[in-house]
C-alpha cells in the first residue's frame, strides 16, 4: 500500500489525467442522454473536453487552467449550456489554485472572486423566469450553490497555510542542521589550535633548554666533567617533564585512557612558576623574578595563560636573545586583573615575528600567546622596548575561582 502511495505521489499528472478521463466519460454521458441538441451539442462537448483539461494539467498549469475554466464559464452563460457533471472542474481548479504555494496570490483572489459570483451569475441565468419562487427561496438556493465553491476555496487555502508552515520548519531545521555542524567545525578548529599551542610550547620550551644543556656539555666534556654531567641531569630531567607534559596531552585526546600512575600531570599554573624559573637559570638564562600584590587563587585557564606566557617569553628570550642576556619576569596581583611582564635586555626579535607571526612557520608562540589572553578576555602587547631588548606585557581580568 505505501508503495501505491509512493508512485502516486511521483505521478500526479498521472493521478490527473485518470480522474481526468473518467470525468470525460461521465460528461459525455450527459451530452449523449440529457444534453443540448443541435448546434448546442457541439459547444457543450467543445466545453466538457475543455474542463476534463483543467482537471488533467491543474496541477502543471494552474494559472492558464483558471483563466481557461473563466473563459468556459463564460461561454455556457453566453451559449445556454446548463450546469452539468463537468462543471466540477470548477470546484477543483478552484481548490488548486487557492492550495499551490507558486500560484500568486492575485489568482487566488480570482479564484474566491469566481467562486462567489459564478454560482449567482448561473442562478441568474436559468433561474429567473420562475416568477412563482419568491426571492428569499432564491437567495437561499445561491447561498447552497456558492458554498461548494468557496468550501473548495478555502480548504485550499488552509492547506496552502499549512504546506507553508511545514516548508518553513523543515527550512529551520535544514539551517539548524548547517549551525550545528558549523559549530562542530568551529569547536573542532578550536581544539585543534588549543592541542597545538599546547603541543607548542612544551615541545619548544623543554627541547629549547635540552639543546642549550646539550650544546653546553659538549663544549666543557673534556675539561669540566662535573658540568658535563649536571648538563645531562637537567637534560634528563627536562625529557621527564616533556614527557609528562605529552602524557597529559594524549589524555584528553584519548578519552578513557591514563597516564602511568592512574592520573594525569595537572595543568601548570602560578605556582610552578619558581620551578619553571629554576629550570630556565639552570640552562644559563639569568631571570629576576618577583610576585607583587598579594596573591590569591586564578581561575585555571587564567594561571594557565600565566603560566605559559612566561615559558614562551623566555624560551625566546634564549632564542634570539643573544649572548649574556636576562630576563625580568613581574606577576602583579590587582584588584581586578593581573599583569604579567616579561622583558629582557638582548637583540629581541625580528618584526613579523611579533606583528604577523612570521611568513616562515616562525612565531606561532606569540599568536599562541595572543590565542590564549584572548580566550580569558585579556589584552597582549609584545615588541620591542627601548633601549634594547623585547618586552611582552599581558592584562588578564580575574574573576572568582570556583
Amino acid at each position: 500500500m505505501q508503495r501505491l502511495y509512493d508512485f502516486l505521489r511521483r505521478h500526479p499528472t498521472g493521478v490527473d489525467s485518470f480522474w481526468a478521463f473518467a470525468l470525460l466519460g461521465f460528461s459525455t454521458l450527459w451530452v449523449a442522454s440529457d444534453g443540448p441538441r443541435g448546434m448546442r451539442t457541439a459547444v457543450a462537448a467543445v466545453f466538457a473536453v475543455g474542463l476534463c483539461l483543467v482537471v488533467a494539467l491543474r496541477r502543471k498549469a494552474p494559472v492558464p487552467m483558471l483563466l481557461l475554466t473563466a473563459a468556459i464559464g463564460a461561454g455556457q452563460l453566453i451559449f445556454g449550456i446548463e450546469p452539468n457533471i463537468s462543471d466540477f472542474a470548477m470546484l477543483v481548479i478552484a481548490y488548486t489554485v487557492a492550495s499551490a504555494p507558486t500560484v500568486p496570490r492575485w489568482a487566488s483572489r480570482c479564484a474566491l472572486a469566481g467562486a462567489l459570483v459564478s454560482p449567482a451569475l448561473t442562478f441568474w441565468r436559468y433561474a429567473y423566469e420562475d416568477e412563482y419562487r419568491p426571492l428569499s427561496l432564491n437567495l437561499v438556493l445561491v447561498g447552497l450553490l456558492t458554498v461548494p465553491f468557496v468550501l473548495a476555496w478555502v480548504l485550499g487555502d488552509s492547506m496552502r497555510t499549512r504546506r507553508a508552515y511545514w516548508a518553513q520548519l523543515e527550512e529551520r531545521a535544514a539551517r539548524l542542521e548547517k549551525e550545528r555542524e558549523a559549530q562542530s567545525r568551529i569547536a573542532v578548529a578550536a581544539e585543534r589550535a588549543r592541542i597545538a599551542r599546547e603541543l607548542h610550547d612544551v615541545v619548544a620550551h623543554n627541547v629549547s633548554v635540552m639543546v642549550v644543556q646539550a650544546d653546553g656539555a659538549a663544549y666543557v666534556l673534556d675539561a669540566a666533567p662535573d658540568q658535563t654531567r649536571q648538563a645531562l641531569e637537567t637534560i634528563s630531567g627536562t625529557g621527564r617533564q616533556a614527557l609528562a607534559e605529552m602524557r597529559r596531552l594524549l589524555g584528553v585526546l584519548r578519552t578513557g585512557e591514563q597516564s602511568e600512575g592512574g592520573e594525569y600531570v595537572p595543568q601548570p599554573g602560578v605556582e610552578q612558576l619558581e620551578d619553571l624559573m629554576d629550570q630556565v637559570r639552570g640552562a644559563g638564562l639569568p631571570v629576576d623574578f618577583r610576585v607583587e600584590g598579594e596573591p590569591r587563587e586564578l581561575p585555571s585557564s587564567v594561571a594557565l595563560t600565566v603560566y605559559r606566557i612566561v615559558q614562551e617569553a623566555l624560551t625566546n628570550t634564549r632564542k634570539h636573545g643573544g649572548p649574556d642576556v636576562g630576563a625580568t619576569v613581574r606577576v602583579s596581583y590587582r584588584d581586578e586583573d593581573l599583569e604579567l611582564l616579561v622583558e629582557d635586555d638582548g637583540r629581541g626579535a625580528q618584526q613579523e615575528l611579533y606583528e604577523e607571526g612570521g611568513a616562515d612557520g616562525l612565531g606561532h608562540g606569540l599568536i599562541g600567546m595572543r590565542e590564549r589572553v584572548g580566550m580569558v578576555g585579556g589584552s597582549l602587547t609584545a615588541g620591542p622596548r627601548a633601549g634594547g631588548g623585547f618586552r611582552i606585557s599581558a592584562v588578564l581580568p580575574l574573576k572568582p575561582a570556583r
